[in-house]
């Protein structure tokens, strides 16, 4: 159900996209260098607000045993959905700039390298 619906929506906008969708362009562009700053921009924030929930981070680097691989979590693990969707907005924002910088590096230059990010 989701898959059809989304391949008559880029059907429909295919060739002219919308002003709402024109920032996803960017992401677009650059698709690997987003992947890879995204990770450890979220692992960097997951030890921050373990810090500020429980004082301390020896839980996002310890596995006592291999059930508890790759950490151990803490008493009352998880957030909730509208947090989590609030992280993934700020990653989100946050990285725009420099994947729009990125790809006007790619549109200036024509290094073979670029090619893969």
């Amino acid at each position: 159900m989701t898959l059809g619906p989304a391949l008559v929506l880029l059907w429909a906008i295919d060739g002219r996209t919308p002003q709402l969708l024109s920032p996803a362009l960017v992401f677009g562009k650059v698709p690997m260098f987003y992947f890879l700053l995204h990770i450890p921009l979220l692992h960097l924030i997951a030890v921050v607000v373990t810090y500020a929930r429980y004082g301390h981070i020896h839980w996002m680097f310890e596995s006592p045993s291999i059930s508890q691989f790759p950490f151990t979590c803490p008493p009352g693990w998880g957030l909730s959905l509208p947090i989590v969707y609030m992280f993934w907005a700020c990653v989100v924002i946050a990285l725009y700039p420099l994947c729009h910088w990125f790809a006007a590096v790619k549109q200036r230059r024509s290094d073979a390298w670029l090619s893969y990010f």
